[in-house]
């Protein structure tokens, strides 16, 4: 990983960015062959900055890098965490904030943690009356990912949280939780150093259910892992049927994969069974709206503006010799937000719009406002220039926290 940090910096400081970086939004989209795809309903709309932004606390003090969040709404508010550091990547310095909003534009402080290492991977879990807020550890080395474990704390009243504490096992990093069927949703996975390294490991995706938020089970038979290999951030949604459809970020590689992504369904009383995707979607959100499944991940753009294979399909060379060359290829493209539909009986994946975003950006979450409304909160570069950087570049510089309403139908 470290070795791979200094090319892609050398790559940057010779230009290797894209070659189209200095379109507009509407040449690119209208240029790439995915923007005729599927015809565009859904919409995003009403953009507004959060973090920095006047209606914050003092106490949430952000910092140059603004970037990892989550959004839930409890008691008749809504709950925002983010994380906030120097840069993109592992540090000291690295804090978490959590705030709380009747109308969210003024903000009040809940509670926060800084430990002297890497925070990020705040989640909410809003169940049985209580919401708690989890998180994962990390070493500081930013040229490592060095899981440490999950924490969590839970609210008791306004600005009144536990102290954080250990959560499940000791390599766990908390990706996405739900409630569905009566019960508390959560996926994450373990052993997640193996996710930069050129020849890893297996990673291992946990898949549970609770009915009380306190105590986990398997979600699917008897086993908890539900994925291993080279698969780490998964996102599911539960169908009325009680099937579970999930999709997984491929970074590590798998033999009779690839790279990219594993796109996977488990019919009721079954496991997982999976697809290769050549796309990487990163940091996904999985959601059912209107009957159908939608993602939110990341876009890898070509130079045109169309989606980027993070598979090349490279024939010669070992896998480590792929890994390496896959992985700074996608550093020096651009990258978008993108909302995407999943088709639960194919397993296919079509791209839909990009939201409000540019450079390092998405990680998103959501709340419903309506019917067919969602406010989307998410990080990106600065929206309000024209630079448009390739994606480790903009890992470098400063990042903000962004609010849109994601509207199905006309708005």
């Amino acid at each position: 990983m470290k070795a791979l940090l200094v090319v892609a910096v050398g790559l940057l400081g010779c230009g290797g960015g894209d070659a189209g970086a200095a379109k507009s939004d509407a040449a690119v989209e209208a240029a790439g062959a995915d923007a005729v795809a599927t015809p565009i309903d859904p919409t995003a709309t009403d953009l507004r900055q959060v973090v920095p932004g006047p209606g914050l606390p003092a106490e949430v003090s952000p910092q140059n890098s603004n970037n990892n969040l989550d959004v839930v709404a409890f008691d008749g508010k809504v709950f925002l965490t983010g994380r906030t550091a120097p840069n993109h990547f592992a540090g000291p310095e690295s804090r978490l904030w959590v705030v709380s909003s009747a109308d969210e534009k003024t903000w009040q402080f809940e509670t926060a943690a800084a430990v002297g290492t890497d925070l990020r991977e705040p989640r909410f879990l809003a169940f049985g009356g209580k919401l708690r807020w989890y998180f994962a550890q990390l070493g500081s080395d930013p040229a490592q990912f060095q899981p440490k474990g999950a924490l969590v704390a839970e609210r008791k009243g306004p600005g009144q949280w536990t102290q954080p504490a250990p959560f499940y096992l000791p390599t766990f990093i908390p990706w996405r939780f739900g409630v569905s069927g009566g019960k508390a949703w959560l996926c994450g996975y373990t052993d997640g150093d193996n996710v930069y390294k050129s020849d890893p490991g297996p990673i291992s995706v946990h898949l549970l259910t609770s009915g009380d938020g306190d105590n986990w089970q398997p979600a699917i038979g008897s086993d908890p892992v539900v994925l291993k290999g080279g698969v780490s951030e998964t996102a599911f949604a539960v169908l009325a049927d009680g099937a579970v459809v999930a999709v997984g970020r491929n970074e590590a590689g798998e033999t009779g994969f690839g790279f990219g992504s594993k796109i996977c369904k488990a019919a009721p009383g079954q496991g997982l069974q999976c697809i290769a995707d050549p796309k990487k979607y990163d940091s996904p959100l999985l959601f059912v709206h209107g009957g159908q499944v939608w993602l939110i991940g990341r876009r890898t753009l070509n130079p045109d503006g169309s989606t980027a294979n993070y598979d090349l399909g490279a024939q010669t060379g070992s896998r480590s010799d792929h890994y390496t060359q896959y992985q700074l290829a996608n550093w020096t493209k651009r990258k978008r937000c993108a909302l995407w539909k999943v088709d639960p009986g194919t397993l296919s994946v079509a791209w839909q719009l990009d939201l409000p975003s540019r450079g390092d950006t998405c990680f998103a979450s959501l709340v419903p406002t309506g019917a067919d409304r969602y406010a989307v909160y998410n990080y990106s570069s600065p929206l309000d220039g024209t630079s448009d950087p390739p994606w480790f570049e903009g890992q470098l510089g400063e990042t903000r926290i962004y609010r849109s309403l994601l509207v199905f139908g006309k708005p």
